[in-house]
């Protein structure tokens, strides 16, 4: 008879609080670390040494102020969130922060206030992502728009206007519901923009449908 493969042997059980870190640590997309309720750093994930420059022995200890610009810390930032955290349960921010090396880059916090089964505050947990790339992006996105309102707002020959064209259909139709009209109204539309390319008619064009007994347009 096959003799049965062995049951493999496993290291001792793990307790939850080690699971826990063993799953924090495993994520370094984020910065994950606690404060004790006067705002120092008590524990130090591997993301938030990705992310802040930061390793354990030199964080452990010291207030998360040292994230915060000078003008943010002179401002009173950090305690205000420590503060709005303790009295709603979490604060959010978003705004640059310092890395050890002096750099700055554009984070999203979220502050959780950690209580006991008594209610009493134990401390904070801490979640930051760099969104630096992002924020570029919509930076260029806002800049692109500018730069276009400025060029459409320099042209002084042309009337320039956008519309839905949904609405701008719908509206059509109630204002002339005859298939013949639609036609005569898209016509003109046509010459219309006919006069915007560089060599389209000078002056007033005639009216390409022009309605029975109506002599505007004839030449």
């Amino acid at each position: 008879m096959e003799a049965l493969p062995s049951k493999p042997q496993h290291p001792a059980a793990l307790d939850d609080t080690q699971r826990l870190q063993l799953l924090i640590d495993a994520v370094t997309d984020y910065a994950i670390y606690m404060l004790e309720p006067g705002g120092h750093v008590t524990s130090w994930n591997s993301g938030a040494q990705k992310l802040k420059g930061y390793r354990p022995g030199e964080i452990i200890g010291q207030h998360f102020s040292h994230f915060f610009t000078p003008e943010d810390q002179a401002a009173g930032l950090p305690m205000r969130l420590l503060t709005e955290a303790r009295e709603k349960g979490r604060a959010e921010s978003e705004g640059w922060r310092v890395r050890k090396d002096g750099k700055r880059f554009w984070g999203l916090a979220v502050l959780h206030a950690m209580r006991d089964p008594s209610g009493a505050l134990i401390g904070f947990a801490k979640v930051t992502r760099d969104i630096t790339e992002r924020m570029a992006a919509e930076q260029e996105r806002l800049e692109s728009d500018r730069r276009f309102r400025l060029l459409v707002e320099g042209v002084t020959d042309y009337a320039i206007y956008m519309l839905e064209p949904e609405r701008h259909h719908h509206q059509l139709e109630r204002r002339r519901p005859a298939p013949q009209g639609l036609c005569r109204e898209r016509n003109r539309r046509a010459a219309f923009l006919a006069l915007l390319s560089p060599g389209g008619p000078r002056g007033r064009a005639a009216d390409p449908d022009p309605e029975p007994g109506d002599s505007r347009g004839a030449v």
